[in-house]
């Protein structure tokens, strides 16, 4: 059975990515991509549907035990988890080395006092658990093979087969260092190269530190920055540039729930904030080659624009369920794709122009097809602004006047302005002008309900909405404006929990509402940091603090969040890690630093 969401550590090469629980136990990796077939499913699933535990050895149909103490190595990407048995410590270093050929996942067992029995248990299914590999020696080398796919196992451990599944057993004493290797390579090719476990892990630990010296901020939440930081860069593509909003699928947003989706894609609106988030940060290459994805991705069809991609600009991803997996904890359907991909949601086109205007202001190169899509994007804007849409929770219910997608298309022709203004690009200047302060007097006068003082979720409704908490972040309104403090108060009346966390939306239960699902979810967490940014931003630094830190202490043992938060069960749901609330995490501590609202 797999573990709970926050028992999982996150590793990665920066073309995908592995969770390892705390028992010792891979059961997620998908090979070589992260949108590739899982060969370890297990986490949405059972054993029977790929895993590899290393660990000490129990009991037959005992419980496997949990790591004592886990980690990162300093400020790495490198696992190490430690055990104490009653025969003495011992410690499993877990790391992908970022990727100069074949992929890897390399795991070294290291004995630290006295003699502790040790075993491998290593069950690859490829294709999401469905199938069951070839496994055969090849020298002293271990292959599975299925179809297009081989996985090599190399380890200086004795292995067998039994049960269809790979053992080791083996003990360790201090000094002891036995490693395993698993390496991806397309079946019609010659064998991956012998790999060099302790070369490359010293190359990666160098890797990481080298690429952490590159912060740009030292306040007093770094280290919750950093880790989030990293957790961003292990979900960018190195290839192409492209960021997968979290590498896991149909980890589910209620526990048991339907609400259960595929985030191993490119979803514009969240790549942008991360380059935001990179860029206030220091990491210009990272955005750079992130612009440079947008446009080849969006090369050619710029009226077209999709809200999420392949990782390398892919536009078909037609959506499946999986209906061999049972899910996780039993939550189904399990799906692979996402038909979300072809909805209108017109907020994007503001994100994406609020990214690309940060970069320009920040300094990065000048590209001119850059601010050609922009002009592009506006053209679009300016015939479609006024068209319902899906709205930033991409609703499966029917379409909506969505006053944040308003909003958003204001903050995309603002922000073009700026740019005709500094004279970096041409347009029709005064037009639109005059298209900014049209959409600007439309939300105000649609999408505000004067009785109550609050901005609603949509033109004519009374519910709220978490996304309205950005209308003074992206300079919608300033924040001492009567009506963006009515609409904080008002979602924290409405939307929040007894914990002080923010749901996106009130959801119908048993009924399908506004997004056209059956079922509830947790609370979100990237609004919740928004809210602590918005009391900060009107003067109430020292609540802000408060709820900030309290969704500091919502972070596994690792530093990572999923999707939300389950205020029932006090558990993180939703896919994880999930960049969505990586991003205003490093955005919050950014402006509490800066208005000096942290205690100590």
């Amino acid at each position: 059975m797999a573990g709970r969401i926050e028992d999982y550590a996150l590793i990665g090469d920066m073309q995908t990515a592995a969770l390892v629980c705390r028992d010792g136990s891979v059961d997620w990796l998908c090979l070589p991509r992260f949108d590739s077939h899982a060969i370890f499913a297990g986490l949405l699933g059972t054993e029977e549907h790929g895993f590899w535990r290393v660990a000490p050895a129990v009991p037959e149909g005992a419980e496997p035990a949990h790591a004592d103490r886990r980690r990162y190595r300093g400020d790495s990407l490198v696992l190490e988890s430690e055990w104490d048995t009653p025969r003495g410590s011992v410690r499993v270093t877990d790391f992908m080395p970022p990727r100069d050929g074949a992929p890897q996942l390399i795991r070294i067992v290291e004995g630290i006092s006295g003699r502790v029995p040790m075993r491998s248990s290593l069950r690859m299914r490829f294709s999401y658990g469905r199938i069951v590999p070839w496994v055969h020696k090849v020298g002293d080398r271990t292959v599975a093979v299925a179809g297009p796919d081989s996985v090599w196992l190399d380890t200086d451990a004795e292995t067998h087969g039994e049960r269809l599944t790979t053992y080791s057993e083996f003990t360790v004493t201090p000094g002891d260092r036995i490693t395993f290797t698993l390496s991806w390579q397309p079946s019609h090719k010659e064998p991956p190269p012998l790999p060099e476990p302790e070369a490359a892990l010293e190359a990666t630990t160098d890797f990481w530190r080298e690429w952490v010296d590159h912060c740009t901020y030292h306040g007093p939440y770094r280290e919750a920055v950093v880790r989030s930081l990293i957790t961003l860069k292990a979900l960018t593509y190195a290839p192409t540039g492209g960021i997968v909003a979290a590498p896991t699928t149909s980890l589910p947003e209620e526990i048991g729930g339907v609400r259960n989706w595929d985030y191993r894609y490119t979803w514009l609106r969240d790549a942008a904030i991360t380059l935001s988030s990179m860029l206030r940060t220091g990491y210009r290459e990272e955005a750079r080659a992130w612009r440079d994805w947008l446009l080849r991705a969006v090369a050619g069809d710029p009226e077209n624009l999709q809200i999420m991609y392949g990782i390398a600009g892919e536009r078909e991803l037609g959506e499946a369920e999986l209906d061999w997996l049972p899910g996780y904890e039993n939550s189904s359907p399990v799906r692979v794709g996402n038909g979300a991909a072809n909805q209108l949601q017109l907020d994007v086109y503001g994100e994406v122009t609020e990214a690309l205007h940060l970069a320009h202001m920040t300094g990065l190169s000048r590209n001119d097809y850059a601010a050609l899509l922009q002009l592009k994007l506006i053209e679009y804007l300016e015939k479609n602004w006024n068209q319902p849409d899906e709205g930033i929770w991409e609703v499966r219910g029917p379409r909506r006047h969505f006053t944040h997608s308003k909003v958003m298309a204001w903050v995309a022709v603002d922000r073009t302005i700026k740019l005709i203004e500094s004279g970096d690009a041409d347009g029709p200047l005064e037009r639109w002008r005059e298209l900014r302060d049209e959409i600007h007097r439309d939300v105000c006068e649609k999408g505000y309900d004067k009785e109550r003082n609050t901005f609603t979720q949509s033109y004519g409704s009374k519910e709220l909405d978490a996304s309205l908490l950005l209308i003074p972040q992206m300079g919608f309104l300033p924040p001492d404006d009567k009506r963006v403090i009515g609409t904080i108060e008002a979602i924290q009346r409405e939307l929040s929990t007894e914990d002080g966390f923010v749901l996106r939306y009130p959801t119908a239960g048993e009924e399908a509402g506004v997004d056209g699902l059956e079922g509830d979810e947790g609370a979100f967490l990237a609004c919740s940091f928004w809210l602590a940014d918005d009391l900060a931003m009107i003067g109430r630094v020292d609540e802000a603090r408060v709820l900030f830190e309290k969704l500091l202490s919502l972070r596994n043992d690792l530093g990572l969040l999923a999707e939300e938060w389950d205020p029932r069960l006090q558990r993180q749901v939703g896919n994880f890690p999930q960049a969505f609330s990586h991003v205003p995490l490093i955005d919050t501590a950014l402006r509490l630093t800066a208005s000096g609202a942290y205690g100590g």
